[in-house]
């Protein structure tokens, strides 16, 4: 069964493939999700390979860019920036009544490895214990954003 995080990661997901053409070919309904637990990316576009990493959050305000969003496995992303590879990314936002959506996104190149914030590795009693995640910081590139939905 999954969790209330992992429904809106699903529709968020959903959302974008469903209304967003792909970024670099321009073909609408070519973005496909990946299978669940795929490394730092979401979305591939099933004709020119385009990958993207895709994040949703609740907000109160969908008109108002989030200033953080929580990102997944640190290790994986730490390594690809130290290797210079960054993924676009899509940001859906959902009203925390359900009803109003919007979705931003920054590319892959307006990233760096500012935007990326550790977080404290989960404690040796926690049930995934020295696990560290990481947080998107956004208020420094919010210009870069763009609202696309």
């Amino acid at each position: 069964m999954a969790t209330d995080k992992q429904d809106l990661g699903e529709l968020g997901e959903k959302l974008v493939a469903a209304s967003c053409n792909c970024p670099r070919c321009k073909r609408a309904r070519t973005l496909k999700r990946l299978p669940i637990n795929f490394r730092c990316a979401d979305l591939i576009c099933d004709f020119c390979g385009y990958l993207a990493q895709v994040k949703a959050t609740r907000v109160d305000d969908v008109d108002r860019k989030p200033d953080s969003i929580l990102g997944a496995a640190w290790g994986p992303q730490k390594e690809r920036m130290d290797s210079g590879i960054f993924f676009p990314l899509f940001i859906v936002t959902v009203a925390k009544s359900g009803k109003k959506k919007a979705i931003y996104y920054l590319s892959a190149d307006l990233q760096d490895a500012s935007i990326f914030e550790p977080r404290n590795p989960l404690s040796a009693t926690a049930k995934r214990a020295g696990w560290q995640g990481f947080l998107y910081k956004l208020t420094h590139v919010a210009d870069r954003l763009v609202r696309i939905k």
